[in-house]
C-alpha cells in the first residue's frame, strides 16, 4: 500500500491504525506492506514535514518511511544533505530516500537510496534504471561545484522570506525553506500581479488551480545564490509596489521593528 500523506504526524497515525484495522478493501485482509510517502520540503507550502515524529510513528506501527527530498536535498541541512541533516535524523532509520538534481543542483538525473537488498533489486528490475545512460561528466561536475553556493543560497532566502513578511505579505513556509509562496487567494490576481512584476522587470511563478485548491492562489519567489543584496532589495521594493497595487498585502507593515534592528527599506 502507498499512503501519501500531510506531514501531521496525529493525523498519519490515525489514517495508520485505520488501514490497520481494516485492512485491504473489499477482502479486508492484512496489508503485506504498508509505505508512507511524505515530502522533505511540500513544494505548494514551504512547509518541512516533521520527520522525527514521522519516522517514531512508522516504527510503532511496522511501516515503511519513503522520503521525497526534491525540494529540501541540496537546499537544507548544514551541508546542503536535505531535511534528515537538518532536524538530526539518522538515515538508517528512513528506508527510501529519493531526490532529484534539476532543482536546486540545475543539473539532470535524480537518486534512490536505501537498502542494499532494494538498491540491487531495482538495478535488475527498474526500466528506468535498465535503459537509462549514466549521467554525463559535465552534469556530475554541475552538481558538485552547486554544493559550495548552498550557503549563499539560504542566507539569501532567508533575508527574502523576512523582508516579505515585515512588508505585509503572508508568506508561507519555514525558515531555511527555498520555497517561498506569496499567498494571492484569488485567482483573479494572478495575471495582474505577475505581469505587473514582470513588466517591471522581476519574473514570479504562479501557481494555480489545480495544482493549488481554487481559492488558494500563490506566486513562488525563487532565489538563487548569485542574486547581490542590491538584486534582492529591488526585487523587493517592486513587488511591493505591486503588492500595495493588487492588494494582497494582508498583514499589517512593521515600519518600528525595521528601524529598531536597523534593517528599513526605503520603497517608493
Amino acid at each position: 500500500m502507498l499512503a501519501i500523506l500531510p506531514a501531521v504526524p496525529s493525523h498519519l497515525e490515525e489514517v495508520l491504525r485505520e488501514q490497520i484495522a481494516e485492512g485491504q478493501p473489499r477482502t479486508h485482509r492484512p496489508w503485506k506492506k504498508i509505505i508512507v510517502i511524505v515530502e522533505g520540503i511540500y513544494s505548494m507550502e514551504g512547509e518541512i514535514c516533521k520527520l522525527p515524529e514521522i519516522i517514531a510513528i512508522c516504527k510503532k506501527y511496522k511501516a515503511y518511511t519513503y522520503i521525497d527530498e526534491a525540494h529540501s536535498i541540496g537546499a537544507v541541512g548544514k551541508s546542503g544533505r536535505g531535511v534528515s541533516e537538518l532536524l538530526g535524523v539518522d538515515t538508517a532509520d528512513i528506508d527510501i530516500m529519493t531526490g532529484t538534481f534539476t532543482k536546486s543542483f540545475g543539473s539532470c538525473g535524480g537518486y534512490i537510496a536505501g537498502s542494499n537488498e532494494l538498491i540491487k533489486y531495482l538495478k535488475y528490475t527498474c526500466p528506468a534504471h535498465l535503459y537509462a545512460t549514466s549521467i554525463s561528466p559535465p552534469a556530475a561536475q554541475q552538481i558538485i561545484s552547486c554544493a559550495q553556493k548552498l550557503a549563499q543560497i539560504r542566507e539569501n532566502n532567508n533575508f527574502f522570506r523576512t523582508e516579505l513578511q515585515k512588508m505585509g505579505f503572508e508568506v508561507l513556509g519555514d525558515d531555511d525553506s527555498p520555497v517561498m509562496p506569496i499567498m494571492l487567494y484569488n485567482p483573479a490576481k494572478i495575471p495582474a500581479f505577475s505581469r505587473e512584476c514582470l513588466r517591471q522587470n522581476v519574473a514570479v511563478v504562479t501557481a494555480a488551480f489545480p495544482a493549488t485548491p481554487l481559492l488558494l492562489a500563490r506566486a513562488r519567489i525563487c532565489i538563487s545564490a548569485s542574486h547581490s543584496r542590491e538584486d534582492l532589495v529591488k526585487a523587493l521594493e517592486v513587488i511591493s509596489r505591486v503588492g500595495d497595487l493588487v492588494g494582497i498585502k494582508y498583514f499589517p507593515v512593521e515600519p518600528l521593528k525595521q528601524q529598531q534592528e536597523g534593517k528599513t527599506l526605503k520603497f517608493d
